[in-house]
């Protein structure tokens, strides 16, 4: 049952996962939860550092890094179970954790000894440090997602090599912890590549001569996570942090989002989990007609519903999670039909949970008006419904006999 769904109960996890599960799923619901409304208040551009603290010493800022040095060692599919956990108490918690896992993934997936060492050593350290993925740019948003539309990517951030250093010259917007990430990745085109056919990804810090931070950005919702610009003005990276190969950013970005979408989904699922549980909470207390609202016919069928909504997104966003641990190259079917059955879910079931309370809901010191905020989320990071229909379309055409 949703309401007593324990994420370490799942039969493929590892001991050490489980474990990690349990206490991540106690501190969303006693720590995480109870702040939600404040941080959704927040001063846009900062966010809960005592959280984030504390959500680093349980290791939640160092998830996928393995247990060799240090970090908890979780595969795809216990993360995922860990976001919707954070996602069910404010999904822009999740995000802010996400966002720097975002960061890591690439250079967990190059395997670059030097460049870990440098760049996910900070993650080990006793204070929590934040980091962010910058891909996206004020033209260019769908197109640097999809392969078959690089050749379109207008103005991209360009990479000028000189001598043993790389020159970054672009804007990137609507980048999660951008205001107060210390590491980036950046996707930027090789200098007179046409639209995007030189992408590479680059690591570098922020804090040097050459990065500046733009706008912040005011988001409709997960206030909890910031975002904002990154304006690059000829910033100097070394050669050696390349991750991977000259040109080698499309790989990168396709199998990054395909494992991406698995988590994305597993954030979706837990804004409709919630939904689910306050709807619930209310139509077991509430009476009309001298019924609770439960025993009423077309509630109990919106209820059914909701909870419909939750288990069939849940069980999508597991399948995907368990090829992506399983599987190489990483499948992009299951990810993205994943995600877009969950972010369809998840605004869904934040409707029905703000009809079915009614006027309560819609008090601003109730906390739905966040929840449905939240909800419109998850459908734009990471590809929207239409960018997912095409991937979906393309594997159903092309991709018949990789599955």
């Amino acid at each position: 049952m949703t309401l007593t769904h324990s994420p370490a109960d799942h039969p493929l996890l590892q001991d050490h996962e489980s474990e990690a599960l349990r206490t991540v799923a106690a501190f969303a619901r006693e720590v995480v939860a109870p702040g939600a409304a404040e941080r959704d208040s927040i001063e846009k551009g900062q966010v809960d550092w005592a959280t984030i603290g504390q959500g680093h010493a349980l290791g939640l800022l160092r998830m996928a890094l393995p247990r060799e040095i240090g970090g908890l060692g979780l595969g795809q599919l216990a993360l995922a179970l860990t976001l919707e956990e954070l996602a069910a108490a404010d999904p822009g918690m999740a995000l802010v954790f996400g966002a720097t896992g975002l960061f890591q993934t690439p250079l967990l997936v190059c395997g670059d000894p030097g460049l870990q060492e440098r760049y996910l050593t900070p993650f080990l350290g006793a204070e929590p440090v934040l980091a962010c993925n910058a891909v996206a740019e004020e033209r260019n948003g769908t197109d640097l997602v999809l392969p078959q539309n690089g050749q379109y990517v207008q103005e991209m951030t360009t990479a000028r090599r000189s001598g043993a250093e790389y020159l970054l010259t672009g804007t990137k917007r609507y980048i999660t912890n951008a205001p107060v990430a210390t590491y980036a990745t950046i996707m930027a085109n090789l200098e007179g590549s046409p639209g995007s056919t030189g992408l590479t990804c680059f690591v570098t810090e922020l804090e040097q001569e050459g990065v500046e931070r733009g706008e912040i950005h005011d988001k409709v919702g997960y206030r909890t996570a910031p975002a904002g610009e990154l304006i690059l003005n000829d910033a100097r990276v070394p050669e050696g942090n390349v991750i991977g190969d000259e040109r080698g950013g499309w790989d990168l970005n396709v199998t990054i989002g395909n494992l991406t979408r698995v988590t994305c989904a597993a954030v979706a699922t837990g804004i409709a989990r919630h939904s689910l549980e306050r709807a619930l909470t209310w139509c077991k207390e509430r009476r009309q007609g001298g019924r609770l609202l439960h025993e009423h016919q077309m509630t109990a069928r919106k209820l059914a519903d909701m909870a419909a909504r939750v288990s069939s997104s849940r069980a999508l966003y597991l399948d995907a999670a368990t090829k992506a641990d399983n599987v190489l190259p990483t499948p992009a079917y299951e990810s993205a039909v994943a995600k877009l059955v969950a972010d369809r879910a998840a605004i869904d079931n934040a409707d029905a949970a703000m009809s079915l309370v009614g006027a309560q809901a819609f008090q601003r010191g109730d906390g739905m008006d966040r929840v449905l905020r939240d909800a419109y989320g998850p459908r734009i990071y990471e590809g929207t419904p239409e960018a997912l229909a095409l991937v979906i379309t393309d594997e159903l055409v092309h991709g018949q006999e990789s599955r």
